[in-house]
């Protein structure tokens, strides 16, 4: 897959004991799925307005951990026509809260040989740290293109003006950091940000929506291209979505429209059969959804190497 300018050879895969990026192909374009590492958080964080027991039976039948376990952030870059977009750019440097496993975009994407200055759009989803904050990485913005486009949702710029925190569960520290952090963002890249009221298109077949819910100017991108499809979700879904829809994420600044779009995405996914990618799957988080009696079931696709 042709993604990059590279400016020194790739690293050795193996540097590292898991792999960290995933390609794929979407008709014409091209598409990477790159890992920016992982964040302990707080099991309740997965559905605060959740039965304490069945949140406990949800995670005992996942072998997962009772108290905290690994957020999955993943990140994704594609190449459609002469255009090469990165969707999302992970943590970024740890923003003082103990979070040294995430933040590995950068360094994920020199060893994949990929050029910064390669890059002509940013669309972000949101403007949450985890997916903002590798544009705010000491030393990144100089080696990014001066004509760099990023596309962001207005009610989404709009929100980080004076966010609001009152519906979220959250870890202490991390209202603070977000609002910071959005502000940061706000600031550096105010002459290259690009607003749209509800969709626009990127690129040849490479499109981004506004959804709202997790934050007011949430957004999706959807890719089309010779009959395939794949919609990157952003923070739309989570593990614990697909059979509990109507559970409310911590970080879900309106957990109600939050779980509407939701579920209206899932059964989207569950009638086209496209793929679905997201931030918070377990990488490489390539999929399907299917319907599942009341609710829907992940169906990861077999790697293909």
């Amino acid at each position: 897959m042709n993604l990059h300018t590279p400016t020194h050879p790739a690293k050795s895969a193996l540097e590292e004991p898991v792999p960290s990026r995933y390609a794929l192909k979407i008709g014409e374009i091209d598409v990477l799925v790159v890992s920016d590492g992982v964040l302990p958080l707080p099991t309740q964080m997965l559905g605060h307005n959740a039965d304490t027991a069945e949140r406990a039976g949800w995670l005992k039948d996942m072998f997962l951990p009772p108290d905290a376990f690994d957020w999955a952030l993943n990140v994704v870059l594609v190449r459609s026509g002469d255009r090469t977009i990165l969707v999302d750019a992970g943590l970024g440097s740890d923003p003082d809260l103990n979070l040294p496993r995430a933040g590995q975009l950068l360094k994920r994407l020199e060893a994949a040989g990929i050029d910064l200055a390669a890059v002509t759009d940013v669309v972000l989803t949101h403007m949450h740290m985890d997916h903002i904050g590798g544009l705010l990485v000491d030393g990144v913005k100089e080696r990014l293109r001066e004509d760099l486009r990023i596309h962001v949702a207005a009610a989404e710029a709009k929100f980080w003006e004076a966010p609001d925190f009152s519906h979220v569960a959250m870890p202490p520290g991390f209202p603070d950091a977000l609002a910071a952090t959005a502000k940061r963002f706000a600031a550096d890249y105010a002459s290259q940000l690009r607003l749209f009221d509800e969709e626009h298109e990127v690129a040849p077949g490479v499109v981004v929506s506004r959804t709202g819910g997790h934050t007011p100017g949430h957004s999706i991108v959807r890719l089309a291209s010779g009959g395939d499809r794949l919609m990157f979700a952003g923070d739309a879904m989570f593990a614990v979505g697909f059979e509990h829809p109507d559970w409310f994420n911590g970080f879900e600044h309106d957990p109600e429209e939050a779980a509407r779009v939701r579920v209206k995405l899932l059964r989207e996914l569950a009638e086209t059969g496209e793929l679905l990618v997201a931030t918070h799957l377990p990488f490489p988080s390539v999929g399907h959804v299917a319907v599942d009696g009341d609710a829907f079931r992940w169906v990861p696709v077999f790697w293909d190497y």
